[in-house]
């Protein structure tokens, strides 16, 4: 009998619930939030980086489904929320630092950006082309975004989104 899930060989043979229950005990203090975002390959590839990075969990905002195929099977692992209005996501600030994504006048460079380690964390990405939403960035505290140093004005939300994470879990794995 052969595993050929896409999981590292520690959790070969392991049930989909045991996994699930090992990596719950691990999980990092923060999430993430998709805002609207339409393309099937960025949400995939969000909670493929929040597996990757162990989010505590993912919220898509606005969009309900989206085609799994991207997130090639680590959904199964990950933690998902929708969250449908802006009044859901204004109670998640009662728990947690809303930070968004986005570059922006006022933005920090997320590599510098006094970001808290002992609070829970959610990053708020928005759609490509029009970021997040002025609605949403009036509910977050601080507003990062990723240096870059070629021609183009931004990154997909995909990319943008492992960057970002991983800048976060650097950041805690050091501390």
């Amino acid at each position: 009998m052969t595993d050929d899930r896409n999981v590292v060989d520690y959790y070969k043979y392991w049930t989909t619930e045991a996994i699930v229950a090992d990596l719950d005990t691990k999980r990092h203090n923060f999430s993430v939030l998709c805002a609207n975002v339409q393309g099937d390959f960025n949400v995939g590839t969000v909670i493929r980086n929040a597996n990757a990075f162990l989010a505590s969990m993912v919220y898509l905002y606005g969009r309900r489904k989206y085609n799994r195929n991207g997130a090639v099977g680590t959904q199964h692992y990950t933690h998902f929320k929708h969250v449908q209005t802006i009044e859901d996501v204004t109670a998640l600030t009662e728990s947690a630092m809303l930070v968004a994504v986005d570059n922006v006048p006022g933005a920090e460079d997320v590599a510098t950006a006094d970001l808290p380690l002992d609070r829970h964390v959610i990053f708020v990405f928005g759609e490509e082309g029009t970021g997040v939403s002025p609605e949403l960035l009036a509910l977050c505290e601080k507003t990062v975004y990723i240096k870059q140093f070629g021609s183009v004005r931004s990154l997909n939300v995909g990319t943008a989104s492992g960057i970002v994470m991983y800048e976060y879990c650097r950041r805690l794995t050091q501390s």
